[in-house]
């Protein structure tokens, strides 16, 4: 219980060490003079290809991304105060404007890609000046902030902490929080590393974060894996019959803290560019950005308990397999926005997907690129699940036919 106010008492400290540090806007009056500059530089973008240079014209087109949408926290402003999904849509319309420049396409269809992209734009900046400033907004993009980053972590962290505890581990449990921890100062060094990066340049932040979210999913997916396995046949068994011991090695404890160690560090360092953006655009109501990441932080930690304490009272095959299968969708989860990433860093193409809308906090966006992948996990998944299924089947058959085998000898010999 200490350990973890511990950690939630530091990411406090984290986040409050960065309010001198914030920029988003702070040379803007409204989002508005952002997106007059935005489309002066689009404009721009257009006139380059025009002139036949495509390569000139997509660096515009990233100037404006990561100069400006980026950079100014305009991205960020629009996720706490209108939605993650509105955000994907018009970080895909940048990504669609550049496929048009790249592709060689008609001046009328760039002009068309840019001229929608400004649209879209020019609605959210309405819309958020349009929104006047209020203690419970505030207070509500600050809880929202925390509580969206820090869920998929504490989830995270909390089952594996669940998980140790169950199987009689209780004593490795230190190695996760220190996991915890460790990535909670790894964030402060990487929020500084991604908010020193400007221009062009911003792409090297993206494709950061993209790889470490698709090696959040290797290490999430080996884990998940190895908990359905270790359950099934040594912890679960092991309980069954009355005898816990403790088989997690030393590699296995290693794995799980850096599980820890990466949904952490997933979460953290984009939370805390988040609050400098919110506090940055914030003019009056600085207390409620910090009155609602207290709340939110407190949300976490009974979000924390919930999990570490009723899971206690829940049957041992329930409980391990519900625990494996949450850490398999948050693996496909993290493929989805991992890709995204790339995408946004022009790592990895874009080739859009009619009928699906984004979700953002699944992970889930309308490109081949990101669905793909996580139709190749969910599938992995599933074989996983139906060869573990088989292998318990099996050491049932044998356990019986092995009881079986020593009952008879004991009905015809009942003096042994």
């Amino acid at each position: 219980m200490r350990k973890i106010f511990a950690v939630i008492t530091l990411m406090l400290v984290l986040v409050s060490s960065f309010s001198i540090a914030a920029s988003a806007a702070t040379a803007h009056e409204t989002w508005n003079d952002v997106v007059d500059e935005m489309e002066s530089v689009l404009d721009e973008s257009y006139d380059l290809y025009v002139s036949g240079e495509a390569k000139a014209a997509k660096e515009k087109v990233d100037v404006a991304y990561y100069s400006y949408y980026e950079k100014l926290g305009f991205e960020k402003t629009v996720m706490a105060h209108i939605s993650g999904n509105r955000a994907a849509t018009v970080e895909y319309q940048f990504s669609f404007a550049k496929k048009a420049i790249n592709a060689g396409s008609t001046n009328e269809e760039v002009k068309a890609s840019l001229d929608e992209l400004t649209r879209l734009l020019r609605e959210d900046a309405d819309q958020l000046d349009g929104k006047k400033e209020s203690a419970l907004g505030v207070f509500l993009a600050s809880l929202l902030i925390i509580t969206r980053e820090g869920f998929e972590a504490i989830i995270i962290v909390g089952a594996i902490i669940a998980y140790l505890v169950k199987s009689g581990n209780k004593e490795k449990t230190g190695a996760v929080y220190w996991g915890s921890v460790i990535a909670l100062g790894a964030s402060v060094i990487m929020a500084f590393i991604l908010n020193s990066l400007s221009g062009a340049s911003g792409a090297n932040q993206e494709i950061t974060e993209g790889l470490t979210m698709l090696l959040a999913v290797v290490v999430l997916f080996y884990v998940s894996n190895w908990m359905v396995s270790k359950s099934e046949s040594a912890a679960w068994t092991s309980y069954i019959e009355g005898k816990v011991q403790s088989s997690i090695t030393r590699g296995s404890v290693f794995s799980l803290a850096f599980a820890a160690f990466l949904a952490v560090f997933r979460e953290g360092a984009e939370t805390i560019l988040f609050y400098q953006a919110l506090l940055a655009g914030t003019k009056t109501y600085l207390n409620m950005v910090w009155l609602g990441l207290g709340v939110g932080c407190v949300a976490l930690v009974i979000i924390y308990l919930l999990i570490r304490f009723m899971s206690i009272k829940l049957p041992l095959k329930p409980f391990f397999l519900g625990t494996s299968i949450l850490l398999f969708v948050m693996s496909i989860s993290f493929v989805g926005s991992g890709v995204k990433e790339l995408q946004e860093g022009n790592l990895v193409g874009v080739t859009p997907v009619s009928g699906i809308t984004s979700v953002d906090i699944l992970g889930i966006y309308p490109t081949l690129e990101t669905l793909i992948p996580q139709a190749v996990l969910l599938v992995l998944t599933i074989v996983t699940f139906v060869v573990q299924i088989r292998k318990t089947r099996k050491m049932r058959a044998m356990r019986m036919a092995a009881g079986e085998g020593s009952a008879a000898p004991q009905s015809d010999h009942p003096s042994e």
